[in-house]
């Protein structure tokens, strides 16, 4: 798989970059809450500081992306639903190949349109950069592993959500995940490594269950081999969740054979699974309109949701 940013050619790949070192911060009214009570288990080092960066001549959508980098302190922001709360809620994993976090484009904006719906949205700021990506080489050695320690991100922000539920008035029982490209593979990683314990237990939060009651998976990557061949890290079976999954035909960058193999595993495995293929679109277009009809997935995934009962349905 080739990395999200050169194949973008946003942010540092490109010129004119404007970057300033910083902790990102959520809009004013909403805090970040660590993920950890102490220090992250499997604290790596990092080749920086925490820095912020776009690219304003690079535009997805008609405008720029803002990413983070070098993330050491893993939090989570909590969304609360606009108008009546359906109970459900979303982790969103932004992707950005493990090297970054695209946290605009596929972060808040979808916190937007989440809790526009009613839906919770928990916008996680998981650890990067990180396996399967290695900053010391700039490569990918084993580019299918599991993405320690992002994975150990996600499972405790599912359980933290989960022990917290009653306080942002959450149903425990529906949970779910959302994630793009990077992300994607994290939705497919929590969605059945849910049984495998990845660090420790740090508090009561621990004893809830990192697994995610549904799923949605948007161009995922490392979830296919060179010849097509299913990831054998990530152990589908029929406790996996419910999961939608969508690409493009003409995504260069993880390809069409990403989604495929991923929904072919649920199928056998008998998880109810929905999959959208359009034609055109290419990689990381996140939820921001354009020509292309797939851009207007989450209609889509609203009517998907609906189906679960997680969401009233549309009207049309």
């Amino acid at each position: 798989m080739k990395t999200w940013a050169v194949a973008l050619c946003l942010l540092v790949a490109c010129t004119s970059v404007q970057a300033e070192t910083m902790v990102w911060q959520p809009a004013a009214g909403h805090a970040p809450i660590p993920l950890w009570p102490g220090t992250p288990p499997n604290l790596q080092p990092m080749p920086g500081p925490e820095k912020v960066e776009s690219n304003p001549k690079a535009l997805i959508g008609g405008k720029p992306v803002t990413a983070v980098r070098n993330v050491s302190r893993p939090t989570m922001t909590v969304y609360a639903p606009q108008g009546e709360n359906t109970g459900a809620a979303v982790v969103v994993f932004p992707g950005g190949g493990f090297e970054l976090l695209a946290i605009d484009l596929e972060g808040t904006e979808v916190c937007e349109w989440l809790t526009a719906k009613g839906v919770t949205c928990v916008l996680l700021k998981y650890r990067v950069p990180g396996a399967p990506y290695d900053w010391h080489c700039d490569c990918r050695p084993h580019n299918l592993n599991l993405s320690m320690p992002s994975l150990q991100d996600a499972q405790r922000a599912l359980r933290l959500v989960r022990e917290r539920a009653a306080e942002w008035h959450v149903d425990p029982h529906k949970v779910g995940v959302l994630g793009f490209s990077a992300g994607g593979f994290l939705v497919a990683e929590v969605s059945t490594q849910f049984n495998r314990r990845t660090y420790a237990a740090v508090d009561a939060a621990d004893k809830q269950s990192s697994r995610p009651d549904f799923a949605l998976a948007i161009y995922p990557g490392h979830l296919a081999t060179d010849d097509d061949r299913f990831n054998v890290n990530l152990p589908v079976s029929h406790e996996t969740p419910p999961t939608f999954v969508l690409q493009a035909e003409d995504d260069h960058v993880d390809g069409v054979n990403q989604a495929l193999v991923y929904y072919t595993a649920l199928k056998n495995a008998g998880v109810p699974a929905e999959l959208h293929i359009y034609p055109h679109g290419g990689h990381a277009f996140g939820l921001r309109p354009t020509a292309n009809p797939i851009t207007r997935w989450p209609a889509l995934a609203e009517t998907w949701m609906s189906s679960l009962g997680l969401i009233p349905a549309r009207e049309h």
